[in-house]
């Protein structure tokens, strides 16, 4: 089984799931133009592509239709994943190896499972409101988990118990470890900002090191986003890139860069380096001679280039990515005690949820506290 991706010019247009028999799965089709026409990013079709791509594998291998998919096959289908090799390059350190035959390989981590599982509960959901699967739920149950309300650092709706909302879980998902955020030594940061040579790459690295923008939002920037006068930049929701790519948050938002060398570094690289015969309204834009020149910068340049200058400063590892500058901001603001709900909108979080990682990365009142009893002990 394989992804065929079509594209219209570099845009990824539909995504196809094909089976052993060369032809695309319909039902899939059919899921993924829904999430299309729903204005779900290029990016995460194929994503969605590749996850369901585990499930068909799987009935392939017992020998089962999708539609007769049920929950006490999903538990199989778990034991599946928990057994499955990926070949893809490793984004943590310390995975361990198996072997699947006489091929090395990896196993799936477990965020990795239960995104799977995730993206399979959303497509038979579809399958559901759209009358293509019989059963009377989804084989992926979600069951309400009283446990977690009574967690004291949850976010609790506005009407507290009042409101309708409840937690849940997933019946049939992967325990995984709440990690922390893995901002760069400020050393690093600095050694790798000294050593960049091209104004357009400095420019894209401190917004997100000062601004904690994240690399999509970057890339989708257009000229008029940036306001020098008042300092700060409009990140803005646009589905217009020509390679499809496209900022995570659905919520527009204004980030203020009161850092001198930020807005200075996108500045001089407008006037000096920025192609001047540029049509398009993107910022960052493909230099050079080649093929490319004039095409706004994709999320794949970013990451190589990023990469490469890691590689050469002798500092690249697996959690040092474009992203980390982001974490690296953030973690810094919390630290410097910026609140939480505003560090939540600076970051363009839509759930607190995602803004409470940091404060678990450097907590003062539990600091205050061991302070307080190693005195007492003294």
């Amino acid at each position: 089984m394989y992804v065929v991706k079509e594209r219209e010019g570099r845009i990824v247009r539909r995504v196809h799931l094909f089976g052993d028999n060369d032809q695309p799965i319909a039902a899939v089709t059919r899921f993924l133009d829904h999430l299309a026409e729903r204005g779900y990013s290029p990016y995460t079709l194929a994503a969605y592509a590749y996850d369901l791509q585990n499930l068909f594998v799987f009935l392939a291998a017992v020998g089962l239709e999708w539609h007769a998919f049920r929950p006490a096959d999903a538990l199989r289908f778990l034991a599946f994943l928990r057994r499955r090799a990926t070949r893809g390059p490793a984004q943590r350190l310390g995975l361990a190896l198996i072997i699947d035959g006489e091929t090395p390989g990896r196993r799936l981590s477990a965020p990795t499972v239960n995104r799977i599982l995730a993206g399979v509960a959303s497509f038979y959901e579809w399958a559901i409101a759209a009358e293509a699967y019989s059963g009377a739920e989804s084989p992926l149950q979600l069951r309400e988990d009283p446990a977690l309300a009574r967690v004291a650092d949850r976010h609790q709706p506005f009407m507290g118990r009042a409101s309708r909302q409840r937690p849940v879980r997933r019946v049939v998902a992967v325990k995984q470890p709440l990690r922390l955020p893995r901002p760069m030594a400020s050393t690093d940061v600095e050694a790798l900002l000294s050593g960049l040579t091209r104004l357009r790459d400095l420019a894209i690295f401190l917004l997100m090191v000062d601004g904690g923008l994240r690399p999509g939002e970057v890339l989708s920037l257009h000229l008029e986003d940036v306001a020098y006068g008042q300092r700060r930049v409009a990140i803005r929701q646009r589905d217009d890139h020509p390679r499809g790519l496209r900022g995570k948050s659905r919520a527009e938002r204004v980030v203020d860069l009161h850092e001198p060398r930020t807005l200075n570094a996108v500045s001089q690289y407008v006037l000096h380096e920025r192609p001047r015969e540029a049509l398009h309204p993107f910022l960052f834009m493909v230099g050079g001679k080649g093929a490319r020149r004039l095409e706004p910068l994709g999320y794949d340049a970013v990451v190589r280039l990023f990469a490469r200058h890691l590689q050469r400063l002798g500092l690249r590892s697996p959690e040092k990515t474009p992203h980390a500058l982001r974490h690296t901001h953030a973690t810094a603001m919390w630290e410097g005690g910026m609140r939480e709900l505003s560090l939540q909108k600076r970051l363009g979080h839509a759930s607190p949820e995602s803004t409470k990682i940091y404060t678990r990365v450097s907590d003062e009142q539990v600091l205050a506290d061991y302070t307080r009893a190693l005195e007492a002990q003294r």
